[in-house]
């Protein structure tokens, strides 16, 4: 795929894996049906895996995605991003990562950057050479306990000088995805209000998926 369509994916419904909420032999088939319920983009995130388990579950969600032509992101592991052939990596705020995961992964790989709540974050990442910027945490949030609240207000103040894809990321569920996306980010990030599910049924996911989707066209 073209680095060019590529990036028409950076807009729409941001999966994110956690492995707390999906072990290993639920990761492919809710992931496929984040995908068949119209997820724009996969992040692979998972802090716990040993090497060996991060490659094996990455080459499976690589097929996955390149099934349904969606990217596939890795979290943070420039190198496995890169063994395994997926589209891109997100990365946090360690120096000059940006530009290493640029030179080693391309011009044509998507390279997302954790902006926090900071429009002069976000500046150096696009001077970096990032794909696109993420902000958050929004809302109370399951995943991102830690994060530094973030204002809405961002996406309007980051527009003009940060001429990239917005993700928000943050306690986004169906309720106040609505306002985020009014708010101006191209896409919302999720993880628990798409994954985490007390009577597991994995089409849950892609009903609720297409329904992050449909704020989009709203």
């Amino acid at each position: 795929m073209t680095n060019t369509h590529m990036h028409h994916h950076l807009k729409g419904l941001y999966a994110i894996t956690d492995p707390e909420l999906l072990t290993e032999d639920k990761l492919i088939s809710s992931v496929e049906q984040a995908l068949i319920g119209g997820a724009s983009i996969i992040q692979y995130r998972d802090k716990k895996a040993t090497e060996v388990e991060l490659i094996r579950r990455a080459k499976s969600l690589v097929s996955c995605c390149k099934a349904h032509q969606r990217p596939l992101i890795i979290n943070d592991r420039v190198d496995i991003c890169k063994r395994v052939n997926a589209n891109g990596v997100h990365l946090g705020q360690e120096d000059n990562a940006i530009k290493s995961a640029r030179d080693l992964l391309g011009g044509t790989a998507i390279i997302g950057a954790t902006c926090h709540n900071s429009v002069s974050l976000a500046e150096h990442a696009l001077a970096d050479g990032a794909s696109y910027i993420a902000f958050g945490r929004f809302f109370n949030s399951h995943s991102k306990q830690h994060a530094p609240p973030a204002d809405l207000s961002i996406f309007k103040a980051a527009e003009r000088k940060v001429p990239l894809p917005k993700v928000a990321i943050g306690g986004i569920n169906l309720d106040n995805g609505q306002s985020v996306l009014d708010h101006g980010a191209d896409m919302i990030a999720v993880i628990h209000a798409l994954f985490a599910s007390g009577g597991f049924s994995s089409n849950d996911i892609a009903k609720k998926a297409a329904a992050f989707q449909k704020l989009f066209n709203h």
